[in-house]
């Protein structure tokens, strides 16, 4: 056993001796070609930081007002959109002027499955020696689900000068109501959706 073991040591030896058949060789980088130099890649680059303070003025997106739905006509939307814009400073402009930000907005119904849970117990009374007895040993969770239709308000920024947009966003609120309350749900919801305007 001992002679086998010490063959055994000797031949791994014997190959780790050898030389190795792997030689290292690599080729030259080929040169960049000649266009590589008059090529910008803004991908390599950090986007330059926006400057909302350099908005001051809007006008609607293609010159239209936002289309109107049944459940809000278009001159509420826009009243609505109109007047949070110009609760952070954004004036609408009513001559021929360059605007700095064009506006879109956009109103429609979806639909929302909420759940509510309910815990039931079921109970026991009865008599002791101190009188009646009444006690809860265990509840039952019951959830519901239901379906409910909701107004989703979104407001999107464009820069008027690049055409790229610049800011987004969206909330809901319920469907129902007077008409008067509508137009209520339909500002609180515009508001909602500017509240995060302009990024910090």
């Amino acid at each position: 056993m001992r002679r086998l073991c010490l063959v055994l040591f000797s031949l791994g030896l014997a190959a780790c001796s050898s030389p190795n058949p792997y030689v290292a060789a690599s080729a030259p980088i080929p040169a960049a070609p000649p266009q590589a130099a008059r090529t910008f890649d803004a991908s390599a680059y950090p986007a330059p930081v926006r400057d909302y303070g350099a908005y001051r003025n809007w006008a609607w997106r293609n010159g239209q007002l936002p289309a109107g739905t049944a459940w809000a006509d278009s001159a509420q939307i826009a009243e609505a959109v109109s007047g949070a814009l110009d609760q952070r400073g954004l004036r609408p402009l009513h001559d021929k002027r360059p605007a700095d930000l064009f506006v879109s907005a956009d109103v429609r119904l979806e639909k929302r499955l909420r759940q509510v849970q309910d815990d039931y117990g079921y109970g026991y009374g009865g008599y002791n020696r101190y009188g009646n007895g009444y006690g809860m040993y265990n509840s039952v969770p019951i959830v519901r689900t239901y379906e409910v239709q909701v107004v989703v308000v979104r407001v999107d920024l464009f820069d008027a000068r690049t055409g790229q947009p610049v800011w987004s966003a969206s909330a809901e609120t319920g469907s129902k109501g007077s008409q008067s309350e509508r137009g209520d749900a339909l500002r609180q919801a515009v508001q909602k959706a500017m509240t995060a305007y302009p990024p910090s």
